[in-house]
């Protein structure tokens, strides 16, 4: 009888294929880490950039522009990581 809890479309997979998805859950792992570590980062830029917000003269915000690319890095990554990851997990 088929296990009923691996989704169909991954039921009959040629070996080629179970590796091919096994490469993309572990880039899909290998992005929601990097976009967690990012996390972090991300907080403690928040605190800098609402100093440099203040205290900074003039126009030229580098902890806020830091802040901008790490949110951006955590949203592009964790969101294509989600997408890779979906699925019955490996075990």
């Amino acid at each position: 009888m088929a296990n009923l809890s691996i989704p169909p479309e991954e039921r009959n997979m040629t070996p080629q294929q179970v590796e091919a998805l096994d490469k993309r859950r572990n880039k899909g792992a290998l992005l929601l880490t990097i976009a967690g570590q990012f996390t972090v980062i991300s907080v403690l830029l928040c605190l800098w950039a609402g100093s440099d917000l203040v205290w900074s003269p003039g126009y030229a915000k580098p902890m806020v522009i830091y802040l901008l690319v790490a949110l951006t890095i955590v949203l592009v990554a964790g969101t294509s990581g989600v997408i890779m990851r979906r699925g019955a997990p490996e075990f």
